[in-house]
């Protein structure tokens, strides 16, 4: 009925996400029934995590060096099996009370072997085991010959029965036990004993099989057994010179014989090769002639052993040789019924034929019959008894570690709880860089560079890859590692590559770092704002930089013209009239100039007191508005996920770092907010030059208003590059003509008609 009741999760919102805090122990007990599109991650590495390391090899339970979902159900619901009150693990305590055990079997067993532990470590009086307890107890008991594994290596405390163990060992195998050693279990002792009777019984067969030669016959099929190949291979060859005569050459393989050694002889490895004895049409095998020396004194060994079993002892034939191989067929058959010792012994043994060949048919009767077997399974069994056995202590190791350090583990693949919350360190965080007047928190080992990086860029986040080495000290050989840091506050002006830094790892050792790669990404708003005006005084620079250096080539380029024709030509003499064109030109020029900033300040002037500000504002957003915004839409997209996939995670959701996230994991230069700082610096420069220039430029500006303000600064400009024009030289005077009469006045000409 409990199980039918569905489960009231809790979530957290930490960094725009869902975090599930698994704090009560119904949660605990039926995660698996969350929904695993809700976990942070699906699978992570094994190693390379800020994390103990024991726990990360209990977890991966298949050895594949990757923790998955079901890796981790199958964890929790272990400990949850054992544990009163699960949800105590959330507050991950250093030591496991006897006291939080469950009332069941398995809790009550893990009780007494809890207390069994404290009891040989003197601490009767301590109502909790920890970690660092139970390996103790367990280095203690793996000295000891009985420390609760069942598994006895040849120690000198055996006495008589070491003997009996290594022979067992050679033959049927052995286990591990607790302290590393090879040693022998029941299952082992019983799997020799089987051998042993195997191997006797097998004995036995062929001690009743028939013997063509008595005493003889195991001597002779072992010479039979080495000249069988060549006494076959030269019958077939005899046949086959009756069939074919011509082929005779051919088979006595004659060619061979021209294969020398170093010295010039026939190789005995091609001496070897030839034939049994010399090749003949149905020619029988003799002893007294045409042998091959190569095999001659084992083919007369054997004419001598089987010599009963043949009508001529010097001759042999080929009805002859069936009929010796027909009188040792059963000998033969009792032989290759030899049975192989089976073993299910995890680390098998060298050969174990050849160990029980090497024993004497007294040896195994005495094996067989003797107290030493049944002696060694009762102290076997004894010690499989011993409360706190090498079994139960590896349960009371596994389940005190799940204790301590399962629930970061949630915290860290459930849902990324610690990474969000800022009160720890995520368990991919390794370490802190420190560069450029700031501390980087989030760094990760990086195994290839160039792989990560390529995956890594898409997280939109500025990344900093360095090489960290650690010069030898002592016994410690000199490291080398790569890792991978996330600038989130601040800007990368002055970051370059070969830029370095000082890395910490968790363990408080501080390697040289160098950057070698660096991924641009918006950092910070701040960055984005100044960015433009950083952007044009660097372009201004290089103008000026370019400008001058054109300058400079050019008039030494006419320096150099103008000396060398000096001598030739002589200087004339300076005509002012001639640069009359050139003043009024820049007269003119500087009149636009001061009529532009007149007009520019008459502008200014009439605006309001309170608009200044507005205008500023107003420039100001024109610039830097557009680089801070789209600043802002990529810093947006900053996500963590693709990081996390780059170094071999598996993650559900982007996992997004927002401004104040990136804030907390950059720290940026700042004194102290108990400082205390006086103004006087003695390397300040003081001079005058600065301070008068500066005032210069204020009473200008300040004129400049006030005569804009007054409408007077554009007649003044005027009046000032205003060039007087020469007057035109008068004409000379034209020709009078004769005075003509004066006209009559108008009103009489009607009186005169």
């Amino acid at each position: 009925m409990e199980q039918d009741r569905q489960v009231t999760w809790a979530f957290h919102r930490l960094g725009g996400m869902d975090q599930v805090t698994l704090e009560t122990s119904e949660e605990l007990c039926r995660l698996r029934e969350l929904d695993p599109k809700l976990w942070a991650a699906l699978s992570c590495p094994a190693s390379g995590l800020e994390f103990d390391a024991r726990t990360l090899a209990l977890l991966d339970g298949d050895g594949d060096g990757r923790i998955r979902i079901p890796e981790v159900l199958e964890a929790v619901e272990w400990a949850c099996r054992r544990l009163a009150h699960p949800a105590d693990m959330a507050s991950r305590p250093e030591a496991l009370p006897l006291s939080a055990l469950a009332d069941t079997e398995e809790g009550r067993h893990l009780a007494a072997t809890a207390a069994a532990v404290l009891k040989n470590l003197g601490k009767e009086d301590q109502q909790a085991v920890t970690p660092d307890d139970v390996a103790g107890a367990a280095a203690a008991a793996n000295a000891l010959l009985l420390n609760g594994d069942g598994i006895f290596p040849p120690h000198d405390d055996l006495g008589e029965k070491a003997a009996f163990v290594r022979t067992a060992l050679s033959v049927a195998g052995g286990e591990k036990d607790a302290g590393g050693r090879t040693g022998l279990n029941a299952a082992g002792v019983d799997a020799f004993l089987a051998a042993l009777k195997a191997e006797q019984d097998w004995r036995a067969a062929v001690n009743a099989a028939p013997h063509p030669l008595g005493e003889d016959t195991a001597a002779a099929w072992t010479l039979m057994t080495e000249l069988k190949d060549k006494l076959d291979d030269y019958f077939l060859r005899c046949r086959l010179a009756a069939f074919a005569p011509q082929s005779s050459a051919s088979l006595n393989a004659e060619e061979l014989l021209a294969v020398p050694d170093e010295h010039g002889l026939l190789a005995p490895e091609a001496l070897a090769a030839l034939p049994l004895s010399h090749i003949g049409p149905d020619a029988p095998l003799r002893l007294d002639f045409g042998l091959n020396p190569a095999w001659r004194s084992k083919a007369a060994a054997f004419f001598r052993l089987i010599a009963p079993l043949l009508p001529d002892a010097a001759v042999m034939t080929e009805d002859d040789w069936n009929a010796v191989q027909a009188a040792f067929s059963p000998y033969g058959a009792a032989l290759a019924a030899r049975p192989v010792p089976a073993s299910a012994a995890s680390l098998p043994a060298g050969d174990p034929a050849a160990a029980l060949a090497a024993l004497t048919d007294e040896e195994i009767q005495a094996l067989l019959t003797g107290p030493e077997a049944a002696e060694l399974k009762d102290m076997m069994a004894r010690d499989l008894a011993v409360p706190a056995a090498s079994g139960d202590l590896a349960e009371l190791e596994r389940l005190t570690l799940y204790y301590r350090h399962l629930h970061r583990l949630l915290m860290n693949f459930v849902s990324f709880h610690d990474f969000y919350s800022l009160r720890r360190p995520a368990a991919f965080q390794a370490g802190t860089l420190f560069i450029d007047g700031r501390s980087c928190r989030l760094c990760l080992p990086v195994a290839d560079v160039g792989k990560h990086a390529g995956m890594a860029a898409l997280s939109q986040l500025c990344l900093l890859y360095c090489e960290c080495r650690r010069r030898a000290s002592g016994t410690s050989p000199a490291q080398v590692r790569n890792i991978v840091a996330a600038m989130t506050a601040g800007s990368d002006v002055f970051l370059r590559e070969g830029r370095n830094g000082v890395y910490v790892d968790d363990e408080g050792q501080d390697w040289d770092a160098t950057l070698v790669k660096l991924v641009h990404n918006p950092i910070s708003i701040k960055q984005a704002v100044w960015s433009p005006y950083l952007r044009m005084s660097q372009m201004i620079a290089e103008q000026i930089h370019k400008f001058a250096g054109d300058k400079e080539s050019k008039l030494m380029a006419s320096a150099a013209q103008k000396i060398g024709s000096a001598a030739a030509k002589p200087q004339a003499p300076f005509d002012i009239s001639k640069s009359v064109g050139l003043f009024a030109a820049v007269g003119i020029a500087l009149g636009a100039l001061g009529t532009a900033v007149g007009s520019i300040a008459g502008m200014l002037m009439a605006l309001h007191w309170w608009q200044f500000p507005l205008l500023f504002l107003a420039a100001f957003a024109c610039i830097s508005g557009p680089s801070a915004f789209l600043a802002w839409l990529k810093l947006r997209k900053r996500t963590l996920g693709p990081l996390l996939e780059a170094s071999g995670w598996a993650v559900n959701g982007q996992l997004p770092v927002n401004l104040l996230l990136g804030r907390a994991l950059t720290s940026e230069a700042a004194l102290p907010g108990n400082a205390t700082r006086t103004g006087h610096d003695p390397l300040r420069e003081t001079g005058r030059t600065g301070k008068a220039v500066l005032a210069v430029l204020i009473a200008a500006l300040l004129g400049l208003g006030y005569l804009g303000w007054t409408g007077e600064l554009a007649p003044l400009l005027k009046k000032a590059v205003t060039v007087e024009q020469p007057a035109p030289a008068a004409a000379p005077p034209a020709a009078q003509p004769a005075e003509a009469p004066a006209a009559a006045p108008a009103e009489a000409a009607p009186a005169a008609k």
